[in-house]
């Protein structure tokens, strides 16, 4: 078959026939909670971390996932197998795992819910949409602020597909004066503290560490951790980050799944050096562990 597939709930369809009914709770509440991985040389990386966050916020939300991770493991092998075939060369793919609960009984008039929904997609990796990143550095632009907390009912380290906030942060960000391909940054308060972005964790570098958020109000973010593996600085310190402590640092990054790494260039008009030397090294580090010149993927 030469369409992509996509697998929904036990079968593998193509890709455009895969739907959920406007009656399940991933539509009608936003329930889903969803892994984003990416592929290398059509491989998934770090595969088993995104497999144990998945099942963790699952667990955390209460969304049922009846499978097993060999089970979610050979699902994901037989889509990649399949829509890598039809990539074009040097392509590589995306791959979406989302679950909800399923069907909501009460729209048709029943009182029993389910059975719970999983599926899973395999997209080609947009190059194109990163590109920026690699050839001009990000620009980052403060355009509000969300309140975060760890005892929340839904943990800010769950990645779930509740986006509104992040869909009008991003409207915003494409809004003069900002400039084009500006990046929304928000802060936990007015006056507040550096979070995140939509597509990727914030990473400060002052000194001779890697200054983040405290991790248990931004995304549990798989790229993070390589980050912080991969750097070659001794420290890492979490704590609140003020938009005050921006002069102090040497470089910022991003770390998102679908670029790995990117240096920040200038966060709300402050430039910053880039591209930095950490930002360098980690970059060149991470090459080496996939095996891919990542910077040439973006840039050709």
């Amino acid at each position: 078959m030469n369409t992509p597939l996509a697998y929904l709930n036990g079968r593998f369809l193509p890709f455009t026939e895969a739907g959920l009914p406007l009656h399940d709770a991933g539509f009608v509440a936003g329930a889903t909670v969803v892994d984003n991985a990416r592929t290398f040389r059509h491989r998934l990386f770090r595969w088993p971390d995104h497999l144990e966050r998945f099942r963790r916020d699952c667990t955390d939300c209460e969304v049922p996932l009846d499978v097993t991770d060999e089970q979610l493991t050979a699902t994901a092998g037989e889509l990649i197998a399949h829509n890598a075939a039809l990539l074009p060369p040097g392509g590589e793919l995306q791959v979406v795992t989302f679950a909800t609960p399923g069907p909501l009984g009460v729209y048709l008039g029943d009182a029993a819910n389910g059975p719970p929904t999983l599926g899973m997609v395999a997209y080609p990796l947009p190059f194109a949409r990163y590109r920026r990143f690699f050839t001009e550095g990000v620009t980052l632009v403060t355009v509000g602020h969300r309140a975060v907390d760890e005892d929340d009912v839904v943990s800010p380290r769950t990645k779930h597909r509740s986006r509104m906030a992040w869909w009008k942060a991003d409207r915003l960000a494409a809004r003069p004066p900002h400039p084009p391909g500006a990046v929304a940054l928000l802060n936990d308060g007015p006056g507040g503290s550096i979070t995140e972005t939509a597509v990727a964790n914030f990473v400060g570098v002052i000194g001779r560490s890697l200054v983040l958020p405290p991790g248990g109000r931004v995304l549990d973010g798989i790229s993070l951790r390589v980050v912080r593996e991969l750097s070659g600085l001794p420290g890492v310190s979490e704590g609140p980050l003020p938009l005050s402590r921006v002069p102090e640092m040497s470089e910022a990054m991003l770390a998102g799944t679908g670029f790995g790494v990117a240096g920040v260039r200038r966060i709300d008009g402050h430039e910053l050096p880039w591209p930095g030397p950490v930002f360098r090294r980690t970059l060149a580090a991470w090459s080496d562990l996939v095996g891919v010149d990542v910077e040439k993927q973006f840039t050709g």
